[in-house]
């Protein structure tokens, strides 16, 4: 029941980032000036701390639904079913090959 609830904490921070997100268009939408403003904000220690339990907490909250798959929605082919692993491993893979395509399109690689 805790591992279960410390999963559903999580969705806490993703909503908060996501309002995060609306502020950011807003000031975006406001002119360069209200844009600035938000950006020298993103840069506090605050908000550094936030984005790093943001970024704590979807890794888990993915990572642990990852995990809950195999079980919430069962892989039936023919008569047999798909082991849990192959299906959290694909999940996994997926997850890697498009963080790597966002790195690319940020320019990190």
């Amino acid at each position: 029941y805790m591992r279960y609830m410390s999963r559903e904490i999580t969705c806490i921070f993703v909503g908060a980032y996501c309002v995060l997100l609306v502020v950011g268009l807003q000031a975006l939408a406001n002119g360069p000036a209200a844009y600035e403003s938000f950006l020298l904000a993103l840069k506090s220690p605050a908000s550094i701390g936030f984005h790093f339990l943001a970024l704590v907490a979807a890794v888990y909250h993915a990572a642990t639904w990852f995990n809950a798959t195999q079980k919430a929605m069962p892989l039936q082919i023919g008569e047999d079913f798909v082991p849990g692993n192959i299906i959290s491993g694909a999940l996994y893979v997926a997850w890697a090959v498009l963080s790597v395509g966002v790195l690319i399109l940020a320019g990190v690689f």
